[in-house]
Formats: structure tokens, sequence, C-alpha cells
């Protein structure tokens, strides 16, 4: 079997790549296609663990969900995950390789090329669709000769390109018809057709748009794909927190009133923020992104999420003052939660020996939990399911529950008043303490992403902050959400057109 390829690119980062490629994937996969995902090169630090431990962009994971088969390494061969100081983590075929600064990773594109070739080969002799997402634009005319993820994979696959445009922001000519004169002749021809995303309104009233674009491009326009708000499914990247940092429930949402309202720490380096969209997605609660103590107010809660870089993340919140109105928030019995590096930041000491993280290699924690960090060289990434084996005050009411999750760490975590046992890590068999509470559970964490998708515990710790309850708008897996977004996506785009490019009966 080798698989056909659909390419599609953006003319800038955040044009809606992934999320068109995830309702592709599932629009194709409900034809009954064997449809799978790729992205040659990714760089964000929210991601996914796969069965075998293989961490890979949630973008990825989200998209082989929604094709109905589980997310392997092959496809995001190469993860680029953003640390301090201008350089990231390099993740090659699910698994951690070495942290290196820009300059220094786009020597090793010989290196890596064939790995992401060998990943999509394989892919194509396992299934009959492969669809691809680009990264930023192809027309980076700074980047075209270390290319390795947008018209270098397209031309190696001989893979038909959908170039899509935000008209949201404005300038959707020049996006696109300016990203196909920039191409070379070559790549041009690649490009079989034009989308035009996030249209508010009527798409009739952009009939002499799509007649522009066809006549001075050359190339159809196969849809106006409307916007498309509260989705439920998971941002590839942090880039739509900054500015629009507010979600809220969305059966509160048209009366704009909120039951509780929960701060998440926008961290430079925040990782796995998808964490909090089942919060976001209850009826009467409000999530808000901040970055400042103006921001930060008197919520019913604040949450310190996941970052990179734990110790570069928790001198900032010194530095801007958040640590002091945290641990104040904290005395006023305002609920606080750390999840992963969140969790260390809450502790007492975190220690990096090695220097894995930070060359000062020590700091103190806000000390609002009783553990102290290690980091360690070997990251730990499993898929996790555990039981909560009681604690103090809302905690005691879950004893006995199992919850699902995943882990992404560096450090190790020990102290005392631990509140979850894992018991399985990557379908074995363990027994590992985990998390930690304050003598009232009203301060808690632990390493454990994604366990907020546990309706049990989100709507228990929920309950203990003030909420009153409602019917669950999250589902784990988020089956309706990409149906949803297939249904658009079949509305809006011309279909049998697409499907004449891919040579499909």
């Amino acid at each position: 079997m080798t698989a056909k390829v659909l390419m599609v690119q953006g003319t800038m980062s955040s044009a809606g790549k992934s999320l068109l490629v995830t309702g592709l994937c599932r629009l194709f996969a409900r034809c009954g296609l064997k449809v799978a995902p790729f992205k040659a090169q990714n760089m964000s630090n929210n991601a996914g663990v796969c069965a075998d431990g293989a961490e890979i962009g949630r973008a990825q994971y989200t998209q082989a969900l929604a094709s109905g088969i589980e997310p392997t390494a092959a496809m995001n061969p190469i993860l680029l995950k953003p640390e301090a100081d201008a350089r990231s983590q390099v993740v090659v075929m699910g698994r951690s390789r070495d942290t290196l600064p820009a300059w220094e990773y786009y020597k090793h594109k010989n290196e890596l090329w064939p790995i992401i070739t060998g990943a999509l080969d394989d892919l194509r002799g396992q299934y009959e669709l492969v669809i691809v997402e680009g990264a930023g634009s192809p027309a980076e005319l700074n980047l075209r000769d270390i290319d390795i993820v947008n018209m270098a994979v397209a031309s190696y696959a001989e893979a038909p390109v959908l170039l899509i445009g935000d008209i949201d922001r404005g300038g959707i000519f020049a996006q696109l018809l300016g990203t196909l004169w920039l191409l070379e002749d070559h790549e041009r021809r690649l490009v079989k057709g034009l989308l035009v995303n996030k249209f508010r309104g009527d798409p009739d009233l952009f009939a002499d748009g799509i007649d522009i674009l066809e006549t001075r491009g050359g190339i159809p326009v196969l849809g106006v794909i409307p916007y498309l708000p509260n989705l439920n499914i998971s941002e590839e990247d942090a880039a739509p927190l900054e500015g629009a940092n507010v979600h809220q429930g969305q059966d509160m949402a048209q009366s704009g009133s909120a039951e509780v309202t929960i701060a998440v720490i926008l961290l430079p380096r925040i990782a796995n923020f998808d964490d909090f969209d089942p919060l976001a997605a209850e009826p009467g609660v409000k999530v808000r992104y901040v970055s400042s103590v103006n921001d930060l107010g008197k919520p019913h809660a604040v949450i310190v999420p996941g970052t990179k870089s734990t110790i570069a993340d928790l001198k900032w919140l010194r530095e801007v003052g958040l640590a002091q109105a945290i641990t104040g928030l904290a005395e006023q019995g305002i609920a606080v939660v750390g999840i992963c590096g969140g969790y260390q930041m809450l502790g007492g000491m975190i220690h990096d020996p090695g220097k894995i993280e930070h060359p000062e290699g020590t700091e103190s924690g806000l000390g609002l939990l009783p553990v102290d960090t290690i980091f360690e060289p070997i990251k730990a990434t499993y898929q996790t399911r555990a039981l909560v084996s009681g604690g103090p005050g809302w905690l005691a009411s879950l004893s006995g529950q199992i919850i699902g999750g995943y882990e992404i760490h560096m450090g190790r975590s020990h102290g005392v008043a631990s509140w979850l046992v894992i018991k399985e890590r990557n379908n074995n068999k363990v027994r590992i303490n985990d998390g930690s509470a304050s003598v009232d559970g009203r301060v808690w964490g632990c390493y454990l992403h994604g366990l907020f998708a546990n309706t049990t515990f989100r709507q228990a710790w929920l309950s203990s902050i003030g909420w009153a309850g409602g019917h669950p708008v999250y589902t784990l897996d988020q089956g309706n959400a990409f149906d949803h977004l297939a249904d658009s996506l079949e509305d809006a785009i011309d279909m049998s057109r697409l499907s004449a490019i891919l040579e499909l009966p």
C-alpha cells in the first residue's frame, strides 16, 4: 500500500492548518479511508504521549484521534520544545535527543531529513491517505535552503498542496497571492487549491474576492471556511492565548456570567495548556490566562501550569510579582493548583545538579507544598492510570477513584501528603506515589497532565471552589467536536474537486 498524500500549508502561523488537517482527517476517515496525519517538524510545548511513551506534538496526537487511529511517533518525527535562552529540546521519533540553539539545530538537516522521509514512507505503507501539515509559511525566503517541513516534504511526496489564508486577520489577498508569487515555479505547480479560513458572515459576500484570487493566482478557491469558535479541540501552541485569553463554559457564555473564575498563569514557556480545556468547557466556569498581578485579581482558584523550563519561569514569577501574589491568595484561602512544572514551583527547593534546565542549578519554590524536586537527565513520558488514595478536604470524597492522564517531566519530587498512586505507566504495572496537598486540601498539585478530563475528578474540584454543577460539555474522546468540524468543512469545501485533485474514486 502506498498512500496518497495531501499537504496543507498556510500563509502564516495560526492560519488554521492544524484544525483543517484535523477536520479533513475526520472527514476522509468517515468516508471509509484509512487516514493518518503527518508533520515533519513541529515547534510546540503542547505535546501528547503515545502508547509506547513516545512524545509528539499535541496537534498530531489530536489529528490521529480524529482519524480513529492510535497516535505514533512517525506522525511527528521531529518535535522542537522551546526552552530558555533561545534554545529548544529536540525530540526525534518520540524521544528526547538533545538541547540545541537554533543555529546549531539547522546544521543537522542532513541527518534529520532521512528520518523525516522514512517516517512518511512508513505511514504511506500503512494507510491509504496521509494528510501532511506544514509549518508557518512556505514563503520564508531566508529559510528555504534549510526547509524540512514545507515544500521540501511536498516535493518529496509529489503531494498536491492546499494553501490556507486567515481572512479574520485581514490582508487575505496579500496573504494568498503574495505567498504564491514568492514560491519557485516548481513549488507553485504543487499548489492545487486555495482556502479562505475564519470568514465571519455570509460567504456569498466574498464572491468577488474568489474571482480576484482565482484570476490573479491562477488556482481555484476550493472553499470559504467559516469562523468556528468553541470547538473544544486542542490548540497546537500557545499563540491563541495571547491577547484573547478568556475562555468560558458554553452555556454561560451567552449570559456573560460565571459561577467560578479560574486564573491560569500564562508562563513564558507554558506547556500542555490544553489541560484546562475541560474546565473552560463546563457551564458556569470562566478560565482566564493571566501574566501580570493586575490581571490576576482575586479568582476562585489559581493554576500554575506545566512549563518547559521550571526554574526560568519560576524566576519570571518573582520578577513580575506573581509569586508573592499567588502565595498571598493562598494565605487568604484561595485554591492554588500546580500541574507538572507548576507542581514543582509550589514546593520547597528545586535542585538541578546536572544543569539540565538552568545554569544556576538550584532555586527555592513558593513553599506552598511540602515537596522538593530533583531534576534527572532521563525524561519521563508515560500514559498513566492512577488511584486517588484520598487526602484532606475535597480529595477525601474521591478516595478509590481511578483517573487517567499522561506524564511529561524531567524531575522527581519527594515529600509528604501524597494523594495519588500511579498504578500503570504505558500499560506496565507500577506503584509510585505522586502529588501533595496542604492540610486543608486547598493547595494541591501533581505531575499528571490530563487529569481534568476525568469528569468525576474535575467536577469534585470545581464544586470545592464554589461551582454549582451542570451537565459536562467536555468529553474525553472529543468525537462530537471532530464530527462538528468535519461537517463544517464538508459544507464549506468543494469536496468533489478535492477528491479529483487526490484522484480518489
